[in-house]
């Protein structure tokens, strides 16, 4: 007999045969691959459900950067996947976990390859794909092995960019030629790319201008339809806002950029550049993630006044300057937004100076801010203080978490005290916060 005759019918099974299509779907989407195709061997319903689109349409592929038996056969499955389900594919994130020599990169790109390629010929509805943190510029990616995925990429790229809706890339280290030759493949079929959302945070290698590239201005002016664009400080300039301006204001919600200590942010962009924006893309947002550029020469450089600021983050880690003070940075610089800004976020290094006094008339100036989360050095009575003026109605936050850091090992006194604040306002944290508060000994 024939592997179908073989399926048991419907009627000779319990109720589960009888359960509406529906449901046996939304069981079928929690199983994963080995019990999916274990269940369509029970009967001829149960195996057509196993074709159900909805089943496939979000995909997400890792493949381990160390061998072991358990991820022996990912590259296999993988491709096994994409033949059988791919056409099927919307959504499709690739994850490559910390590759730890030539050999497993080279084993990638051919997989990817293979991957894209199949992908390429069977899917023409596949809407968003993310491929984070490859760091091409690692050792253990050889120029031969980098220049082939490039390819395949940029080759699946200039089939897909006709419906791509969003496109992931963050992490992957490329030089400015390569970087623009990858996104120039979206607007292969046409002179412009329609893409909304676009992440190109850490696209690019550390210590690269690529503001002052003019390959890389002429590739964002192919863009048309931006909502969303994710991107590193050292991309902006006057030009690339000119062009956001030009061919995105009517779409054009929200502009991450991330600062960090190792890229270049020396060059000088203009006030109006930013006003002309905002004037333009009336719904605009622009979130900051700064990653210890903290010193508030170096900020006030960035934080622009005419920039709709959204939220701004603020991360020393654990470095210390006894020469750097965060007081006008806190007084000065980011009231400044206190129109705008509804997310702020901190963390940093403060042992050498208190800042709870100017963190709190921060947070009442800014009146539409609704998330504050901090880890810093604060008297444990910061706390109740935020939570008085919330009671009193002077703010409106809805998360507040904060780590106090101590210079002591033992935080007993500590959470004795903020045992006592959650006890005197719980109504209040119960009733309109997300509260997470915590003692934290840093020596």
């Amino acid at each position: 007999m024939d592997e179908e005759s073989e399926l048991i019918q419907p009627q000779d099974q319990s109720c589960w045969a009888t359960l509406p299509d529906v449901c046996l779907r939304r069981v079928f989407w929690w199983l994963g691959d080995r019990d999916r195709s274990r269940a369509a061997l029970v009967c001829r319903k149960w195996n057509q459900m196993m074709y159900s689109a909805d089943l496939w349409r979000y995909r997400t592929i890792t493949f381990s950067g160390r061998p072991s038996r358990v991820h022996a056969s990912e590259f296999e499955s993988a491709l096994w996947y994409v033949k059988k389900f791919g056409r099927y594919l919307e959504h499709l994130e690739i994850k490559f976990l910390n590759p730890y020599n030539a050999v497993l990169t080279k084993k990638f790109q051919v997989t990817m390859r293979g991957l894209l390629s199949c992908l390429g010929k069977s899917n023409n509805r596949l809407k968003s794909l993310s491929i984070q943190h490859l760091e091409l510029d690692r050792l253990v990616w050889r120029n031969s092995i980098r220049s082939s995925f490039i390819k395949s990429l940029s080759f699946f790229l200039k089939k897909t960019g006709k419906h791509l809706d969003y496109l992931n890339l963050k992490g992957a280290r490329l030089t400015v030629e390569q970087g623009c030759h990858v996104l120039n493949s979206l607007s292969y079929l046409r002179s412009e790319s329609l893409a909304s959302e676009l992440n190109i945070e850490d696209y690019f290698s550390h210590h690269l201008a690529v503001y002052s590239s003019p390959q890389f201005n002429k590739t964002m002016g192919t863009f048309r339809n931006l909502a969303a664009l994710t991107l590193n400080y050292n991309c902006i300039s006057d030009e690339l806002l000119e062009n956001l301006c030009e061919n995105n204001a009517s779409t054009l919600w929200t502009i991450n950029i991330k600062c960090h200590i190792h890229d270049p942010h020396g060059q000088v962009i203009w006030g109006m550049s930013w006003a002309k924006l905002a004037r333009q893309a009336t719904n605009l947002k622009v979130n900051f993630f700064f990653e210890r550029v903290m010193k508030y020469e170096r900020l006030a450089r960035i934080l622009l006044p005419e920039i709709p600021v959204r939220s701004i983050s603020l991360r020393s880690c654990y470095f210390s300057d006894p020469d750097w003070s965060m007081r006008p940075t806190l007084m000065d610089l980011l009231p400044t937004f206190r129109h705008t800004l509804q997310k702020l976020t901190f963390e940093f290094n403060n042992n050498h100076e208190s800042l709870d006094e100017e963190l709190h008339l921060l947070i009442l100036s800014c009146r539409k801010l609704f998330y504050f989360k901090i880890w810093a050095f604060l008297d444990v009575k910061f706390v109740e203080r935020i939570l008085k003026s919330q009671q009193e109605g002077q703010c409106a936050l809805r998360t507040l978490k904060v780590r106090i850091y101590t210079n002591r090992y033992e935080t007993n006194e500590e959470d004795r005290t903020l045992r006592d604040i959650y006890r005197k306002y719980r109504k209040l944290i119960d009733a309109e916060l997300n509260y997470f508060v915590i003692a934290y000994p840093m020596m």
